[in-house]
């Protein structure tokens, strides 16, 4: 394969373009993943006002007022989430492929793949549908609203199994490849999101405190170890590309 030289500074580096070449598909997939977060992020923090979440001891009247207040962007939020919601499913592809690089069996990236398919449902999708119909006729029954609202964030926030199955799925497989796609480390932290998962399980029972859907534990401490999981499997994904030998590339 051909080989280039590049003037860094001082230094001179040796750049393999075939190899650059030949990997500029997984390139453009890994760039979806940071691009996709940012979307989300946009979304359901600056748009939807999702997230942090409001709180759910709101009355009937101040849930009509949150909706009235945000109705504009709401629309609009859970709108754009409807046109790139698929390039999530492009990340996650992404992940499984390196997964199936492993020395474990390919069911596990399979398993990973299939757990976040079916967890975009409550933990995304189910959110975005109920926010959309409660600003769609704000003449409904007022208790009907308030309805919509407690739906969509149990679901948000306490859509548990399949993300929990999703992160024992990815923490058995790094833990025990022997081809050290991923380290180690990564996959303890996935456990650590199990955590945080179990931790959330009393959304649906208390209104206020720690593990209230808005509570400390049950969303804040979730939110911080999952966004710095989620920076840690970004930058591992992309290291695990850069490493990945080119005779890999062939297909099967």
């Amino acid at each position: 394969m051909a080989n280039t030289q590049i003037h860094v500074g001082s230094s001179t580096r040796t750049v393999n373009v075939a190899a650059g070449r030949e990997k500029l598909d997984l390139w453009i997939c890994w760039w979806i993943l940071p691009v996709f977060y940012t979307f989300f992020g946009l979304i359901f923090v600056l748009l939807a006002h999702v997230m942090p979440p409001p709180s759910p001891g709101l009355s009937v009247p101040q849930i009509l007022a949150f909706f009235h207040a945000h109705a504009t962007t709401i629309k609009i939020g859970f709108a754009l989430l409807m046109g790139v919601i698929g390039l999530g499913s492009i990340s996650n592809g992404l992940v499984a492929y390196q997964m199936k690089r492993m020395s474990v069996s390919p069911v596990f990236a399979y398993g990973y793949i299939a757990t976040l398919a079916v967890g975009a449902l409550p933990g995304c999708l189910f959110c975005a549908i109920f926010f959309l119909a409660a600003v769609l006729r704000p003449d409904r029954n007022p208790h009907l609203i308030a309805l919509s609202y407690d739906a969509a964030l149990l679901t948000f926030v306490g859509s548990l199994g399949c993300f929990l199955a999703n992160y024992c799925v990815f923490a058995a497989a790094v833990l025990l490849d022997k081809n050290q796609i991923f380290p180690k480390w990564l996959g303890y932290m996935a456990v650590w999101q199990i955590v945080t998962e179990l931790l959330a399980a009393p959304v649906f029972i208390f209104k206020k405190g720690p593990f209230a859907w808005n509570g400390a534990i049950a969303f804040y401490e979730g939110t911080v170890i999952f966004g710095i999981f989620l920076t840690c499997l970004i930058l591992q994904v992309r290291k695990a590309i850069e490493l990945q030998p080119a005779d890999e590339l062939v297909p099967d």
